[in-house]
């Protein structure tokens, strides 16, 4: 399992998919693979053979106002149990506890400052 407490994935959140990947793939060197999933076709940026990062397309009218950004996600070791003690502490859940599977258990929330995030239990490789 990934190292409790350490970032562990980043995603650029945006409404063109298309014109983020020739940015980073002619700035950054990137090259894409897709994965379809039910709000559309997630794209997986890569370095060589190594994943370094999402492109997730925003649609629908949850994202109304909300501008593109980059969404880090920390790695936790019990996502469940961390959202009750960020609750406790003046965090606030935005989107409850999910499961991807073969990727691992979600929640987004906001910090006690406001600040948004996303936690996560990865799916143990092994």
């Amino acid at each position: 399992m990934a190292e409790h407490g350490i970032f562990y994935w980043n995603e650029l959140m945006t409404r063109d998919t298309g014109k983020a990947r020739a940015f980073y793939g002619k700035v950054l060197g990137w090259t894409f693979t897709e994965m379809p999933m039910e709000e559309g076709v997630y794209v997986m940026a890569m370095q060589g053979e190594k994943p370094v990062g999402g492109i997730f397309p925003m649609s629908g009218p949850q994202f109304d106002g909300v501008p593109e950004h980059w969404m880090s996600y920390i790695a936790v070791d019990d996502v469940d149990e961390r959202l009750e003690l960020a609750r406790a502490h003046g965090g606030e859940i935005i989107q409850p506890p999910f499961d991807v599977p073969g990727i691992g258990r979600i929640a987004i929330l906001k910090d006690s400052g406001g600040a948004v995030q996303g936690w996560m239990t990865p799916v143990d490789p092994a």
